[in-house]
C-alpha cells in the first residue's frame, strides 16, 4: 500500500478489514495505545464486534528530541529500553530516570483521566489485538507486550496501520501476528501517511471508550 491513510478512522477500518477471521471471536479484547491508537482501535472492535480498552504505556523520548524513543514505560515499573538509541545520543542515567519520572505521572494521570471507577480488564486467557496508529522505533509497543505477557493472554496480535517492515518482522518474534497495512522502509514519520494526523484529545479518547461500551452492552443485551 502507497497511499496516504484520510485519518485514524479510516486506517482503523482498513485494519478491519485485514482482522476479520477474529470477528465474533469469544473472549478476544482490543487494546489501543493512547492516544492515537484509540481512534484505530474503536473501528477494528466496532467492525469485529469485540470490546475495546486502552494499553497505556508512555514512550520515553530523547531530551530536546522527544519524537526519538530511547525506551518506554508501562505499569508496574516496566521499561524497555533501546540501547541503539541510549548510546548513540550518550544518554546518561541521570537524563533518563529524570525523562521516566516525568512520563511516569503523565502514566498516571491518563490512568485516571480514561479509566476513572472502570475496572482494569481481565487479561488471563484472551486473545489481545493489541493497536496503535502506527509504529517507528518500537520501543513503546514492546513494553505494551511486555506488560500484557506477565498477564499470561491466550496470545497477542499487534496491529497497525504502519510500520517499518524490518519492525514488523522483529515484533513476530514476540507475539502471535503482526498485521500491517504499510510497511516502509525507512519510514520516515508515522504522520507522513495521513492526510489528517491531528492530535486526538484526552475527551476523544474519553467519548470513544464510552461509545464502545455502551455499544458492547447493547450488543450483549440484543
Amino acid at each position: 500500500m502507497n497511499s496516504k491513510f484520510h485519518d485514524r478512522a479510516e486506517a482503523g477500518k482498513l485494519l478491519a478489514a485485514k482482522l476479520a477471521n477474529y470477528a465474533d471471536r469469544s473472549g478476544a479484547l482490543v487494546l489501543a495505545l493512547p492516544r492515537g491508537g484509540v481512534p484505530v482501535g474503536f473501528e477494528i472492535a466496532q467492525t469485529l464486534n469485540l470490546p475495546l480498552d486502552i494499553c497505556l504505556v508512555r514512550k520515553l523520548g530523547v531530551p530536546g528530541q522527544e519524537e526519538l524513543a530511547m525506551g518506554a514505560i508501562a505499569p508496574d515499573g516496566i521499561m524497555v529500553l533501546n540501547n541503539d538509541v541510549l548510546r548513540s545520543m550518550k544518554i546518561s542515567r541521570q537524563a533518563l530516570l529524570e525523562v521516566a519520572s516525568r512520563e511516569k505521572q503523565e502514566l498516571d494521570r491518563r490512568m485516571q483521566a480514561y479509566r476513572g471507577d472502570r475496572p482494569i480488564p481481565q487479561i488471563r486467557d484472551r486473545l489481545i489485538i493489541l493497536v496503535d496508529d502506527g509504529i517507528a522505533t518500537s520501543s513503546t509497543l514492546r513494553a505494551a507486550i511486555t506488560a500484557l505477557q506477565k498477564q499470561h493472554p491466550q496470545g497477542i496480535v499487534v496491529a497497525a496501520p504502519v510500520a517499518p517492515a524490518t519492525v514488523c518482522e522483529a515484533l513476530k518474534n514476540l507475539v502471535q501476528d503482526v498485521v500491517c497495512l504499510a510497511t516502509p522502509e525507512p519510514l520516515y514519520s508515522i504522520g507522513m501517511w495521513y492526510k489528517d494526523f491531528s492530535q486526538t484529545t484526552d475527551e476523544e479518547v474519553c467519548r470513544l471508550l464510552k461509545q464502545a461500551a455502551e455499544n458492547q452492552a447493547e450488543c450483549s443485551l440484543g
